[in-house]
C-alpha cells in the first residue's frame, strides 16, 4: 500500500469515526430530551393527583386546559369543556370527600412532539359522610404542550364493573 492510499485510508476512517461520535452526540441529546419531557408529563400527572388528594382546584386550574376543548369520560360519563368538568363534576366532588387518597401506579408515559399521553392504574379511597368510596381501575390522559407548559386536555378513566346482585331465591311454595 503506497502512503498516498494509506493516508486516505486513514482519512476515510478518521471521518467515519468523526461522524459516528456526531450522531451519537445528536441521539443522546434527542433521548435527553425526550427524558426531560416525559420527567415534566410524569410530574404534571402527580401534582394532578396530589391536587385532587388536597380538594385544591386552584392548583387543578393550573394543570388542565381551561378549554372548551377538554373531554372527560369517567366510568360511562362523559363532560365537554374544563368549565363543565371542573363545576359540574370535579368540584362537588372534591368538596363531598374527606380524608382523599388518590394516587397512580404503572405509569407509561409517551411523548411525540407537543403532544403526550399517560397509561396508568389508579387508586382513590376518600370518606363522603359516614360512606367510604374505595374505587380503583385504569386511565389514559392526554396532554398538550401549550404556551411552553404540559396541559391535560383529555382524561378516560375506568373502573372494573362490579358483579351483579346474586339472583333472588325462588322462595318454595307450600
Amino acid at each position: 500500500m503506497t502512503r498516498t492510499n494509506f493516508n486516505r485510508l486513514l482519512m476515510g476512517a478518521l471521518a467515519v469515526v468523526i461522524g459516528s461520535g456526531a450522531v451519537a452526540i445528536s441521539l443522546n441529546e434527542s433521548v435527553s430530551a425526550q427524558t426531560d419531557e416525559v420527567k415534566a408529563v410524569t410530574d404534571v400527572m402527580t401534582r394532578e393527583a396530589l391536587a385532587v388528594e388536597q380538594g385544591d382546584l386552584a392548583a387543578l386550574d393550573k394543570i388542565w386546559a381551561n378549554s372548551e376543548d377538554v373531554t372527560v369520560f369517567e366510568s360511562g360519563h362523559a363532560n365537554y369543556g374544563w368549565n363543565d368538568y371542573r363545576n359540574t363534576h370535579l368540584a362537588p366532588e372534591l368538596k363531598e370527600f374527606k380524608n382523599t387518597k388518590y394516587s397512580f401506579s404503572d405509569m407509561k408515559v409517551k411523548v411525540d412532539g407537543k403532544t403526550a399521553w399517560a397509561t396508568f392504574k389508579y387508586s382513590l379511597a376518600a370518606e363522603m359522610g359516614t360512606r367510604k368510596v374505595e374505587s380503583g381501575g385504569l386511565g389514559t390522559a392526554v396532554l398538550e404542550k401549550r404556551d411552553g407548559k404540559w396541559r391535560i386536555v383529555h382524561w378516560h378513566s375506568s373502573a372494573p364493573r362490579r358483579a351483579p346482585a346474586p339472583a333472588a331465591s325462588p322462595t318454595p311454595k307450600a
